[in-house]
């Protein structure tokens, strides 16, 4: 099992297939973009499936989720999905996209066992999301929502930033919209993972402020603590339920205690928390042949030295070096 110093046990792997994203979020990347990993650093497809296959038949995981980047500029996407979906025993699989080319891909990814996906969407006004993510493509998200519910990628979780001035008055109508299109809604606080390192609290929506909005337009009942397990997010019943909403709040009620979350970057390095500054190499040794239990063995020392906390509650907090779509959701 893939254990650490304090007893979590790790069962849930985040993947990275690509640095390369199709948008320009504000909280997460400069307008202009960022220097990409080049391809002989990525991964390979195969070498990606014989980490996961590691993973899950060696360490104990038992869900896998991809992401990015954008996992779906990943040309070997569905190829990847089928080969993960074939392992003994099977993982759920699940993906983290931002919607564009889900309409395209959705039939294809559910056909090769992709079992359900959690879409990107901060807005339901486009010229909000134009001035959010510098692109005009919010009716590609909305297609891509759709088709990724008919094709039975379900439940489909939209995971919504609000930031103060630009979007932070849209959460009732973002949570009217979702429970009407059957969607599960989560919210986030933004967190001190973009690549300027522009990031302040004092600047960031809390969880607080988030439920304070909601509960002037919906009655919202907290679920049972036991409910949530090591589930990022803290759930409430709306107006009785059972349609639920969901805030991850990583910086204002860190979560660390119960964290069961290993993450594969898409140049193979092993994160044992989303906000660590260091990393484990599994490439070399993946390339110089290393056996499978060799590697595992170096995936299992990765995690056995992860720290209590992600540190985010000591004020000399320092930013991981990579932003957001280097590490991997």
């Amino acid at each position: 099992m893939l254990i650490d110093t304090y007893g979590r046990i790790a069962t849930d792997l985040r993947v990275s297939l690509t640095d390369r994203c199709n948008l320009r979020c504000t909280y997460c990347m400069p307008e202009e973009g960022l220097q990409w990993l080049a391809k002989p650093e990525l991964l390979t497809d195969d070498e990606i499936v014989r980490l996961v296959r590691i993973a899950v038949t060696d360490l104990g995981v038992t869900e896998v989720r991809f992401t990015g980047g954008e996992p779906l500029l990943r040309p070997g996407l569905v190829g990847i999905v089928e080969h993960c979906a074939a392992l003994e025993p099977r993982p759920t699989l699940s993906l983290t996209t931002n919607g564009i080319g889900m309409a395209r891909t959705a039939v294809a990814l559910r056909n090769a066992g992709l079992d359900r996906v959690n879409v990107s969407l901060d807005t339901l006004r486009p010229d909000v999301f134009q001035t959010l993510t510098r692109r005009k493509r919010h009716a590609d998200v909305l297609e891509g929502l759709h088709a990724a519910r008919e094709a039975g990628l379900t439940p489909v979780k939209i995971n919504s930033v609000l930031m103060h001035g630009i979007n932070d008055d849209e959460a009732p109508e973002l949570l009217s919209w979702a429970l009407g299109h059957t969607y599960e809604l989560r919210f986030i606080e933004q967190m001190p993972l973009d690549a300027q390192h522009g990031w302040r609290r004092e600047n960031m929506v809390t969880a607080e402020e988030i439920l304070e909005k909601l509960s002037a337009r919906f009655a919202l009942t907290a679920e049972e603590p036991s409910e949530r397990g090591s589930a990022p997010a803290e759930r409430w019943l709306v107006d009785g339920g059972p349609a639920t909403v969901g805030v991850i709040a990583s910086v204002t009620r860190p979560f660390c205690r119960a964290c069961d979350r290993t993450r594969l970057t898409a140049d193979g390095q092993v994160r044992n928390c989303l906000f660590t500054r260091e990393e484990s190499d599994l490439r070399t040794p993946l390339r110089s042949g290393a056996p499978d239990a060799e590697i595992a063995e170096l995936w299992r020392a990765a995690m056995w030295g992860k720290k209590a906390g992600s540190g985010l509650d000591d004020p000399l907090f320092l930013q991981p070096q990579r932003p957001m779509s280097a590490i991997g959701g």
